[in-house]
């Protein structure tokens, strides 16, 4: 922690959500990029502050993060041929799309993923890409660049598809890599991009796509390849059922059979989706500590089922929350996420889900999702990141208790976030953000790729 820095009180707040069982009713003290002291209700600071900002209107949140997305695909939102039918074939239908994906238009959608990301209290986002067309070979390179112009955090990943439908798989040959070629610039990206250890800004995961993408020669290879250099392991599991049938045909084994055998069933990995285990498949992930990122709204979508994410937790998986790509979502708003999930989780268990567990799934949860520590809480060493969302508008107007107002009356845009001590949203504004050429740019690129 810098401590020449100048210490600013965020005072007050109308709530406060901390993740732990901290009080800071008083607010907090950012010195640097990281959170000094908790105020505790009625207190004051322990030291004199240069600044103070008054948080009387806001309720006061950890920055939210996002587990799981597929950042491309903010340029095929509600694309009439994939707009009414389930996985599958809603895959079969964008993959040509997706086919002719360019380095501009790839990184348009990165800005307007990440632009709507943070204008919902989101700092830290997991990407999963996975398509790398002919000119695309450098697009995780792409993506952590805007990363770091727009101010905020991610995981990218290195995603990989080996395994073409004339091979049994689901994608067509032009979407396919060869297996040497996923390895040699996974390897790459890592030493390129990847940031170790408390405050890292980008840091890069493995992520062969799916069972039905990818050969197990990657999935072995890529596993191996993440134990040498001490980076975390990603892909899609269980999403559906007919995932389930893909595995029982191709492989004689259900999903985490297959994730066992290929020596992913541990702590380094997490799992998209992850909604079609059973009981006793639950309690493996559990005592292998893989986590899950539940996607609720998706899983909706595309009528997946509803991910068991309470018997999850209680087996000991990490649970975090993901929006998952734009054209299955088709949005990027990490507050939203965190209602859609207390309400689907509620038709499971029941009306007594708390607001503050949901809360939870998209903070504390979702951190531990990425193997990070040092962020998804309010506490003193922590990093200041902070989502700041003000209650004024009508939809709030009669609301008494502010953090159930925010998800049940469905705040959907934060007023103020920080990143590392720094504001990176503005009275409900990206700075420096031109957001009209932004989406004028990008609705353009949504037109030509699907035009082709």
């Amino acid at each position: 922690m810098n401590t020449t820095a100048p210490r600013l009180w965020i005072k007050n707040p109308l709530a406060v959500f901390t993740a732990n069982d901290l009080d800071a009713g008083g607010g907090l003290v950012v010195c640097g990029d990281r959170i000094a002291e908790l105020v505790p209700a009625g207190g004051q600071p322990l030291q004199p502050c240069e600044e103070v900002y008054d948080a009387g209107r806001h309720v006061l949140l950890p920055g939210l993060i996002n587990t799981h997305h597929h950042f491309y695909q903010t340029l095929t939102r509600a694309w009439g041929p994939a707009a009414d039918v389930p996985l599958f074939p809603w895959l079969q239908n964008l993959y040509p799309v997706w086919a002719r994906l360019t380095p501009d238009a790839l990184e348009l959608a990165v800005e307007v993923a990440l632009a709507e990301l943070l204008l919902s209290g989101c700092t830290t986002a997991a990407d999963h890409h996975y398509l790398f067309p002919d000119g695309l070979q450098d697009a995780v390179d792409i993506e952590a660049s805007v990363v770091r112009r727009m101010g905020m955090r991610a995981t990218l990943t290195r995603g990989s598809m080996t395994l073409g439908e004339d091979d049994g798989g689901l994608p067509p040959r032009s979407t396919v890599q060869r297996a040497d070629v996923v390895l040699a610039d996974s390897e790459r990206l890592i030493r390129a991009h990847h940031e170790a250890g408390p405050g890292a800004v980008v840091q890069i995961a493995l992520a062969p796509c799916s069972p039905f993408s990818v050969t197990s020669e990657v999935m072995v290879e890529s596993a191996a390849l993440a134990e040498r250099h001490d980076v975390r392991l990603h892909t899609h599991l269980a999403e559906t059922l007919d995932e389930e049938d893909f595995c029982r045909e191709k492989y004689g084994l259900r999903t985490v059979d297959y994730l066992e055998s290929v020596g992913w069933l541990g702590d380094r990995t997490w799992l998209g989706h992850g909604i079609h285990f059973d009981d006793a498949e639950i309690a493996r992930l559990g005592a292998a500590g893989t986590a899950v990122a539940h996607c609720p709204t998706s899983n909706m979508r595309l009528a997946s089922g509803t991910a068991r994410v309470l018997d999850l937790e209680a087996a000991g998986v990490p649970v975090g929350l993901g929006v998952d790509g734009s054209a299955s979502n088709d949005a990027s708003n990490m507050i939203l996420e965190a209602r859609q999930a207390l309400y689907l989780q509620r038709l499971r268990y029941g009306a007594d889900v708390p607001v503050t567990r949901a809360l939870g799934w998209a903070t504390r949860g979702s951190a531990a999702v990425l193997g990070r520590t040092d962020i998804g809480q309010l506490a003193p060493g922590m990093q200041a990141d902070l989502a700041m969302f003000a209650l004024d508008g009508l939809r709030f107007s009669g609301s008494h208790d502010p953090l159930a107002a925010l998800l049940l009356c469905g705040a959907d845009r934060a007023d103020r976030v920080m990143v590392g001590g720094v504001w990176r949203v503005v009275d409900g504004a990206v700075p420096d953000l031109d957001v009209d050429a932004l989406t004028a740019r990008h609705s353009e690129a949504a037109r030509r790729l699907v035009a082709g």
